[in-house]
């Protein structure tokens, strides 16, 4: 990569850092409802992943989602306004953090039920090989997500219908505040040997380890070659949720991850080598503050969902005696084929 390149993928790193930080900040002020699942210390999965997919190429993944919507081509002020339920977001305030989404950049989603996500993804890949879009699949999911039976399903369906694409667990070690060998009884490749799948084990604290290995295996499912499974090995910093106490990891193992920081630790052992130089950096983190900064200020200015929408969305043919305030909802025209109805 150039040197342009490699400053973006800081640059989108650094971003999703500072603003998991401004939302845990919005969480505790009450401007973010429901759960809130934290990507920190993960960024360079998201970003070197997403780095090696082309812009039409379908991603789909679990609920810690923030990070992947920003480097899938929404906005700071989107995903910010769709974390405080408004209009302005990302699917205008309907999702909230577990279901950030931007159909135009072909990103599916964060996707709130653990696991149920995977056969839907594989599904996308087959519809694209059975259309001949070019496109390819990623799938990305959590360490307790392999123990689930669409996990299965979804592997086997897709090896049994040679899909392109690629399984991707985020394996940051613990299912909520389970240890991965506590909650599976085999190492995580033997999963993918299953079906006879083409796996590699990735160092998801490295961004241009994972960049990497996403080419690898793209390139493997554009070819015809099938579907492939990575465990990419990383760790959150925070706990599972901001509900959790995360009173089951030590700060002595949070600390020694934080070592080896995949953003601290691309500065200093490639961008600094590659001759870019510290006032760079502190340029794009002084913008990227400012960036969070304007997304939560246009959040909070941005207005609630209007009341005459609350059942867009919901029914495909909306039923009758649904009222808003006591009086009947009129929904708008439904269109099949070019034909009212």
């Amino acid at each position: 990569m150039d040197k342009d390149g490699l400053l973006n993928l800081y640059r989108q790193m650094q971003l999703i850092r500072a603003f998991e930080d401004a939302s845990a900040q919005q969480y505790t002020r009450a401007k973010i409802g429901g759960f809130l699942h934290l990507y920190n210390g993960q960024e360079a999965v998201a970003v070197g992943a997403s780095s090696a997919l082309n812009p039409d190429d379908d991603v789909v993944c679990n609920y810690r989602d923030h990070g992947w919507g920003l480097v899938r081509g929404s906005t700071a002020r989107e995903v910010m306004a769709e974390l405080f339920g408004r209009a302005t977001g990302t699917t205008g305030g309907r999702g909230g953090s577990m279901h950030v989404a931007n159909v135009k950049h072909h990103f599916w989603g964060g996707y709130g039920i653990v696991g149920a996500h995977l056969p839907l993804a594989t599904g996308l890949a087959v519809a694209a090989q059975y259309l001949g879009t070019g496109r390819i699949t990623l799938c990305s999911m959590g360490d307790g997500s392999t123990n689930i039976g669409t996990f299965h399903a979804a592997l086997n369906w897709a090896k049994l219908w040679n899909a392109p694409i690629i399984f991707m667990v985020e394996n940051n070690q613990y299912a909520m505040g389970t240890p991965y060998e506590i909650h599976s009884p085999v190492p995580m490749s033997r999963k993918a040997a299953s079906y006879d799948m083409y796996s590699e084990d990735v160092d998801g604290m490295d961004v241009m380890a994972v960049r990497e290995a996403l080419c690898r295996v793209a390139d493997r499912a554009r070819t015809g070659q099938g579907p492939s499974f990575l465990n990419v090995i990383t760790y959150r910093y925070r706990g599972h949720s901001m509900a959790d106490p995360d009173v089951q990891r030590s700060k002595e193992e949070i600390n020694l991850w934080k070592q080896r920081d995949p953003i601290t630790s691309f500065a200093s052992n490639v961008l600094l080598k590659k001759g870019v130089t510290t006032a760079e950096l502190e340029a794009i983190d002084a913008a990227v503050e400012a960036e969070v900064d304007d997304a939560v200020k246009f959040a909070d200015a941005s207005p609630e969902p209007a009341r005459d929408t609350l059942f867009n969305y919901v029914y495909q043919q909306p039923v009758e005696n649904m009222q808003i305030d006591g009086s009947l909802f009129k929904p708008p025209t439904l269109y099949r084929n070019g034909h009212a109805r």
